[in-house]
């Protein structure tokens, strides 16, 4: 049978289960990807885990996210990862090497290897022909220990591009136009898979472009052949030894079938506040703006930056913009500044900022009330910025930047000037200085590990009851994010190894009653939560559902889920419910009381079963999706209780 890319890919790790969509399989892992944010947590496990050492070929974790140091807690716990990564086998990527993502693709990504990371934008390491995922904290953990990584067999989306992407219109357009086609929900349940004679115009950032906004479809991860061009970038890593050519059997075909002209793209933005909310720049032109920001792991490349610089060069940011830089990689910052692209950004007026994730997760550069922000970003959900009442567009860089110098939204191809031309660097900087190798394990076993008073362990869990009955405590409509479940930021983030105080910022964003409400519950029989369409999206953050099985919450029920919140809620012992009716959503208020007898029976059975709602004679038919695997983990109270019984 001809296999596609990711065909390929999944049968070579597969350890579990048969290759037919929705079903559950098990994956071998090979390689893994923790950032601060999420990496702290996944330490602890790995450390209650009693873990030796790393069984996989390589882990990494990064420090990108909590760079701000206000204060103590973010250096305390950057001691602590550092430590930690030195006792488990690690390697560690200082404060200020830069964003996972692109330094992972520089330094440690395989053609034909898999990625699972603590962060939902791993998925960008698709471009160099791997399977790289996004996953919950303790998923990864198990990773890192040895254990497979389940998720349901995806369907393959077959993506054929053709033509030659014109002027002004760059990587970040394609991406865009795949949402403004699909919306965030589109690629639920899917590997977007890339190929066709269009493929030879964009380089392996480009492709990481694409990549990394797959996320925002929903997808399952997204896979690009590993060609000529990954064996170019590869060879400029320093690094040629580690390609492998990767490429669809002649014959293979696609359980989803599109196609994409590069040469009729138009430039793009995607409108606040969702990345789905996708219209041509010329739609919106003319719009004024605040700010204008070019970075993130969704454009960390070297070109994304200097094209950026030459459009600008010689020319002054229109006054009132905040025209903030924001470099992604340490090793690609000092190659701008060696091109002198860093200066001509400067001498516009622009502002730069160290090499992280910054702005992107709300950390720093955040805009003015009321005033609109341009982002070369993924994401724009609502307060994500770090403004509650923000106002953030999508765009390219070229966009970008042409916005930057006339103070209002305008479409770059009505500059009165030539598309510059910008090529790489002919010897890239190779910069290993702030990425430590693994320690050998005799030296590592002789590692302490560091903690600072910031971090406290994770609170048992009890077992699944056999009755509730729940108060509804939130009623939410479509697409509620991660980020509105448990914000980012400067205020929030430092909290991320510390449960019971970054617990106190859950669902603010949505109700700031909502943590007053649920900790009243705790001590009683907990409460649920009612939610819509593509419930969870965003963020692979653990802190989303952990924070609230803390505070009592006992059942999502939603019209449906995104795939990593709905594997972190059974992780944590949160039963994941979707209405058999969609209708039924109407019926319920927040205040309702679901009651159910009989529970663990009912999860143990499967499929669909009813909720009574108290005092209005109505019962709501619900749905399960849990493996058998799941299912265990369920009733045992989460993972970290499953886990704690097999090992002994």
């Amino acid at each position: 049978m001809a296999l596609n890319i990711t065909q390929q890919l999944i049968k070579s790790h597969l350890v579990s289960g048969e290759m037919n969509p929705g079903e559950e399989i098990g994956l071998r892992i090979d390689q893994t990807l923790t950032q601060d944010a999420t990496g702290t947590l996944v330490m602890l496990e790995l450390e209650a885990m009693g873990l030796e050492r790393a069984k996989t070929e390589a882990s990494a974790q990064y420090v990108d996210h909590n760079l701000i140091q206000e204060d103590s807690k973010n250096p305390d716990d950057h001691l602590f990862l550092e430590s930690a990564s030195k006792r488990f086998g690690l390697y560690y990527s200082r404060p200020g090497n830069g964003v996972s993502h692109p330094v992972h693709m520089q330094r440690l990504a395989k053609p034909g290897k898999t990625l699972l990371g603590s962060d939902s934008h791993t998925c960008a390491n698709g471009c160099m022909g791997m399977l790289a995922m996004g996953a919950g904290g303790i998923d990864v953990a198990l990773a890192i220990a040895g254990e497979p990584f389940y998720v349901k067999m995806p369907k393959v989306w077959g993506i054929k591009l053709t033509g030659k992407l014109p002027d002004w219109v760059s990587a970040k357009d394609v991406i865009l136009e795949l949402l403004r086609r699909h919306d965030v929900k589109g690629g639920v349940g899917k590997v977007i898979e890339y190929y066709g004679p269009g493929l030879d115009e964009l380089s392996a950032m480009d492709r990481h472009v694409i990549a990394n906004m797959g996320a925002e479809l929903g997808a399952t991860g997204t896979v690009f052949p590993s060609d000529k061009e990954i064996k170019r970038f590869l060879k400029e890593q320093g690094r040629e030894k580690d390609w492998v050519e990767l490429k669809a059997d002649k014959g293979a075909s696609y359980d989803i079938d599109e196609e994409i002209n590069l040469s009729e793209l138009v430039p793009l933005i995607a409108k606040p506040t969702s990345p789905g909310n996708v219209v041509p720049v010329s739609e919106i032109a003319g719009t004024p703006i605040y700010q204008s920001y070019i970075g993130s792991s969704a454009n960390p490349g070297y070109r994304d930056f200097a094209v950026a610089a030459e459009i600008v060069k010689g020319r002054r940011v229109a006054d009132g913009v905040s025209f903030d830089i924001n470099p992604t990689s340490r090793q690609m910052l000092t190659d701008l500044v060696k091109e002198s692209h860093i200066a001509s950004l400067l001498q516009a007026g622009a502002r730069l900022h160290q090499a992280g994730c910054n702005g992107c997760i709300g950390m720093g550069q955040a805009p003015a009330t009321g005033r609109n922000s341009l982002r070369t970003t993924p994401r724009n959900f609502p307060g994500r910025s770090g403004t509650k009442e923000d106002s953030v567009f999508l765009c390219s860089p070229e966009t970008a930047a042409a916005s930057a110098l006339t103070g209002k939204i305008t479409d770059p191809r009505t500059l009165d000037f030539a598309y510059p031309e910008v090529k790489d660097p002919k010897k890239p900087t190779i910069d290993v200085n702030l990425l430590d190798h693994p320690l050998p394990l005799e030296e590592a076993k002789k590692t302490n590990i560091v903690k600072g008073p910031n971090i406290a362990s994770i609170p048992e869990m009890d077992e699944m009851p056999d009755e509730l009955a729940l108060p509804v405590l939130l009623k939410m409509g479509d697409n509620i994010s991660t980020d509105e479940i448990l914000a980012g930021g400067a205020r929030v983030l430092p909290y991320r190894s510390n449960l019971p105080e970054i617990s106190k910022f859950t669902f603010e964003i949505v109700d700031d009653t909502y943590y007053k409400r649920a900790k009243e519950t705790v001590e009683q029989t907990g409460h649920a939560v009612i939610g819509g369409f593509n419930y969870g999206q965003g963020s692979s953050r653990e802190h989303a559902a952990l924070a609230p099985r803390y505070l009592g919450l006992k059942i999502a029920l939603v019209k449906d889920f995104a795939r990593i919140h709905w594997q972190n809620l059974v992780n944590f012992g949160i039963l994941p419910l979707t209405f058999v009716n969609e209708s039924d959503y109407d019926l319920l208020e927040q205040g309702d009381v679901l009651k159910v007898t009989g529970l663990r029976n009912k999860v143990k059975q499967g499929g669909a079963f009813s909720l009574t709602v108290q005092g209005k004679n109505i019962d709501i038919k619900v749905m399960q999706a849990l493996s058998e695997r799941q299912k265990e983990i369920m009733l045992k109270g989460g993972i970290i209780n499953w886990a704690k019984e097999r090992s002994t």
